[in-house]
């Protein structure tokens, strides 16, 4: 989901351009939008995280672990597009978690034996290029009152969790699979994560001449 998450102005039609189709306006960050089903969806992946060491060992339970996160990824941004319920929160929410998961299931992979140790910024190449941006991004002051972007989703992103995720299965079950996945995983993560700063970068400069929000 943090794929698709885009900054764009601010949501006054008499300070801001023409906003673009699939743009919503960015709410203030509450804890309450924690409750939402979208963020919800988000913080599943959270006691998933906590449940893949305890079955990793077993490539038939630690694939659904890794299935069942892989679809609340990608039902949180759908919910949320489609009830209008893209929020500041889930835009905090859903990258931690997906970098929580990421992260439990490399150091399980690593502490099993199963993933060399440069495997550690191959899987994570994506995911270690997109959180400083995600958070800065979330949390800035330079972004308050800006847009979310429901555009479609990243496409290098959406690739990066493919191939991530078959370099997982190869490391659990096909190991002589395991260095050419997870070369692909490096290349294909860091083109995500460049391609995530790329485009939000472009929007930067627009949300920082729009005028703050009331109140903030």
């Amino acid at each position: 989901m943090a794929d698709a998450l885009d900054v764009g102005q601010d949501h006054r039609a008499s300070a801001a351009p023409l906003r673009r189709k699939g743009d919503l306006a960015m709410p203030p960050l509450s804890a309450r939008d924690l409750a939402l089903p979208p963020n919800l969806m988000s913080l599943a992946r959270l006691p998933l995280a906590a449940l893949f060491p305890l079955v990793a060992t077993h490539p038939g339970l630690a694939l659904a672990v890794l299935c069942c996160a892989g679809i609340t990824d990608v039902l949180d941004g759908w919910l949320a597009r489609r009830s209008g319920q893209v929020t500041r929160m889930g835009a905090i929410v859903d990258p931690i978690a997906d970098k929580v998961f990421a992260l439990v299931v490399v150091g399980t992979l690593l502490h099993n034996g199963v993933l060399p140790l440069w495997g550690i910024p191959a899987l994570l190449a994506r995911e270690i290029l997109e959180l400083p941006l995600a958070l800065w991004i979330a949390l800035s002051r330079r972004f308050r009152g800006a847009r979310l972007s429901t555009a479609s989703a990243n496409i290098p992103g959406k690739l990066a969790t493919t191939v991530q995720f078959a370099a997982v299965l190869a490391a659990i079950a096909l190991p002589a699979a395991l260095p050419p996945a997870l070369a692909a995983a490096a290349g294909v993560g860091a083109a995500a994560g460049i391609s995530y700063w790329v485009r939000q970068l472009r929007r930067a400069p627009a949300a920082a001449s729009s005028p703050p929000e009331a109140g903030a």
